[in-house]
């Protein structure tokens, strides 16, 4: 079953052979609301508005049926129009990080679970890369893994996971994915991973079954603060 919403410390015993920690990064690493992807939506609407001459109705329609077809929009748009993801990725991640506020609390508590911290993400390492130094995380990991680095095979598909894995010498049976779209935790479940929803209220939510998740989690500073806290407990 499902365990609420955590707030209390997790069970350590559940999470004590975790030696890799994954995380996402837009949506997950700060909160949904603080309006960082839509600003990043909008910016690809606009892009797909200019390269197809559509309106901006017609535009969302392709944009959001890229994603669902693809795991994103822009391997769709490479695939379909020949897009160079250099040009798409400058032109989407053009945006304006004083929306989402520092949390170095949140890099203390990544930099103190034990063993190595990545982040996973559909994006592209400059955007990640300024997004960590703005909210203060940039020291507590070991390694970004972007869509550079995954040939622009996106989450969910499952060979981003086990590139991801492969890469960086992971087992996915002792590695943590935390991820706040629900249905790019089932790949990772299916592999090994412990799987952490993050249920911030993004748009995001569960689109099928929920046995792929094994813990939905509104805050995850007080999740990660549980975690170090049963780990004290045993030591």
């Amino acid at each position: 079953m499902l365990p609420a919403p955590a707030s209390a410390a997790p069970a350590f015993a559940v999470l004590s052979h975790i030696e890799a920690w994954i995380f996402d990064l837009d949506n997950t690493l700060y909160p949904a609301h603080s309006s960082l992807f839509p600003q990043i939506d909008a910016r690809m609407g606009l892009y797909i508005q200019r390269l197809l001459n559509v309106d901006p109705q017609e535009a969302h329609r392709i944009q959001k049926g890229l994603f669902h077809s693809h795991g994103m929009t822009l391997p769709g748009l490479m695939a379909l129009y020949g897009v160079d993801p250099n040009d798409f990725l400058q032109a989407v991640h053009d945006v304006d990080l004083e929306v989402i506020r520092p949390h170095p609390e949140l890099g203390d508590l990544i930099s103190r679970l034990p063993g190595r911290k990545f982040v996973f993400t559909n994006a592209d390492a400059p955007y990640a890369e300024r997004v960590l130094e703005r909210l203060g995380l940039t020291h507590a990991f070991d390694a970004l893994h972007d869509i550079h680095a995954l040939g622009y095979v996106p989450k969910p598909q499952p060979p981003a996971y086990h590139h991801m894995c492969t890469t960086h010498g992971i087992d996915p049976a002792r590695a943590l994915f935390v991820e706040d779209m629900a249905r790019n935790l089932g790949p990772a479940k299916a592999i090994g991973m412990t799987t952490v929803w993050i249920d911030n209220g993004s748009e995001q939510g569960p689109e099928t079954g929920l046995d792929h998740i094994d813990f939905r989690v509104t805050d995850l500073a007080a999740f990660l603060a549980g975690i170090l806290s049963g780990l004290e407990e045993r030591t």
